[in-house]
């Protein structure tokens, strides 16, 4: 009987792989799960809900599409490993049978959380040009190649105006997050056609090759007005295939010349009128020489006054001299 229950063991769990035992921890968590059952009975019984779990979860996973990225499993083995873990923690009281059936519906929910996320918002997230992106069947556990078309059935992603100022700069970037995705080794090209952006029909001729870069930027720097025009980028696989464009309107405004003041002249006199322009520099060399005339005349005064102020000390200095003159002399 043993021997029975480990052959099934063995055989059943990669018959009936789903999108939760595509993870080789999970299907070992399980082993162990039913192998740590008190009896060989209630092993059986526990094998036997594992295998309709594997059911239902199957179930689950082909209601929403039938993949799964590596980043939704690694979130739905996480989440229910953390609540496996919490499940065998717990003393249990109650039927084992009953217990396994609640853990096992607990995954089965994780991964229709989880599923429902991815296909709505992660599976297709390009809302225009081809996606071609790796995902894993939950059937085969194998890799396998999805294709999301664009909604709109065109890989063209619209016309965004661009403004710019000559001697200004212009950054073109056509990147999406889904461009990361993207299985196969992508380049970024970009073209352009020269002219006033709109006024015209462009044909495929009409586009000049600029640059083929890995980045999804290009910054255009020191622009003039014969720059303008319109720009594509357009992302492609190496064998040549679109997978995403869109297009640029680039519009340069020229930048408005100086503008010169008038030179404001005045009107001459009539002839024969009587009144004169006057000219201040007319009257600076009368006042220099009223200057000069005024420091001599005040140089002379000083002069006059000191002379005048030492005739006088000499007439009073003279009577006490001979005084002085004579008392030595009687002295003697």
């Amino acid at each position: 009987m043993l021997l029975v229950l480990l052959m099934s063991l063995l055989c059943c769990v990669p018959a009936a792989k789903a999108c939760l035992q595509c993870d080789r921890s999970i299907r070992l968590l399980h082993e162990d799960f039913v192998l740590s059952a008190p009896s060989v009975n209630d092993q059986i019984e526990i094998q036997n809900i594992c295998d309709y779990a594997y059911v239902t979860y199957r179930e689950t996973s082909q209601e929403r599409k039938g993949v799964i990225d590596p980043t939704t499993l690694y979130r739905v083995r996480t989440e229910y490993q953390s609540e496996f873990h919490r499940f065998l923690k717990t003393q249990h009281t109650g039927s084992v049978q009953f217990e396994a059936i609640q853990i096992m519906e607990k995954g089965r929910k994780i991964l229709e959380k989880h599923l429902d996320i991815f296909i709505q918002d992660g599976l297709c997230p390009n809302k225009c040009g081809l996606l071609k992106r790796r995902v894993m069947d939950c059937f085969s556990c194998r890799y396998q190649i999805y294709v999301c078309p664009s909604p709109s059935g065109q890989q063209n992603c619209g016309d965004y105006p661009v403004q710019a100022e000559e001697g200004g700069q212009a950054v073109l970037n056509c990147f999406l997050p889904w461009h990361r995705i993207l299985l196969e080794k992508t380049e970024y090209h970009y073209s352009w056609a020269p002219g006033v952006p709109g006024n015209k029909k462009l044909n495929e001729s009409d586009f000049k090759a600029l640059v083929v870069t890995d980045d999804s930027s290009v910054v255009l720097n020191q622009l003039h007005v014969a720059e303008q025009g319109t720009y594509r980028c357009s992302l492609q696989g190496r064998n040549g295939t679109v997978f995403y464009r869109v297009t640029f309107l680039l519009t340069v405004a020229p930048v408005p010349e100086p503008t010169l003041r008038p030179v404001v002249t005045l009107p001459s006199l009539p002839h024969g009128d009587n009144y004169s322009t006057f000219h201040p520099e007319d009257l600076l060399v009368p006042l220099i020489a009223m200057v000069t005339a005024m420091s001599l005349a005040v140089i002379i005064g000083l002069t006059v006054v000191l002379g005048m102020m030492m005739s006088q000390r000499r007439a009073t200095e003279e009577p006490r001299r001979r005084t002085e003159r004579k008392n030595t002399l009687n002295t003697v």
